[in-house]
């Protein structure tokens, strides 16, 4: 499994999310046993915020790739929530045969193929570079705003 397979990207990212969950784990107990490591806590934080999103988007790319329902695309987004979930979740996927095969490039006789975001789709994964970039824009746009918006715990006060 590599980069090149859905299979190979979402095993990278899945296991990334929960290494990511780990540091950030560890940084706030480390905090709360010692306030001056409090840094640790905004690097890790800001490793696991940019991973969990970047999990998100592999979850819906992978997702209409293997052609998964929205509701499984959905809950594999809303894992990332709960810590060390995607892991589990990526070894189910591969149980069940979800993870199988290579990227859709080509059109084939699927009359799912015809719908325009299978058509954008295929696109994109022809078009490795561009999509990356999109990927990774759209990334950064909602990473910047979330820094903006503060730590989660103080959404709604």
């Amino acid at each position: 499994m590599t980069l090149s397979s859905p299979a190979g990207l979402f095993r990278i990212v899945a296991t990334a999310e929960a290494i990511t969950w780990a540091l950030l784990i560890s940084s706030l107990i480390a905090r709360a046993i010692d306030s001056s490591l409090a840094g640790l806590v905004s690097i890790s934080g800001a490793l696991h915020g940019f991973t969990f999103l970047s999990y998100g988007a592999m979850a819906l790319v992978v997702g209409i790739n293997q052609r998964w329902p929205i509701l499984r695309q959905g809950f594999g987004v809303f894992l990332a929530i709960v810590p060390f979930a995607t892991v589990p979740f990526e070894s189910w996927l591969r149980k069940k045969n979800l993870l199988d095969g290579g990227w859709r490039r080509d059109q084939s006789s699927d009359p799912r193929d015809q719908k325009l975001i299978d058509k954008a789709f295929r696109w994109a994964i022809n078009h490795p570079l561009l999509m990356f970039a999109g990927v990774l824009f759209a990334i950064v746009v909602v990473y910047n705003i979330l820094l903006f918006l503060g730590p989660p715990t103080t959404w709604f006060n």
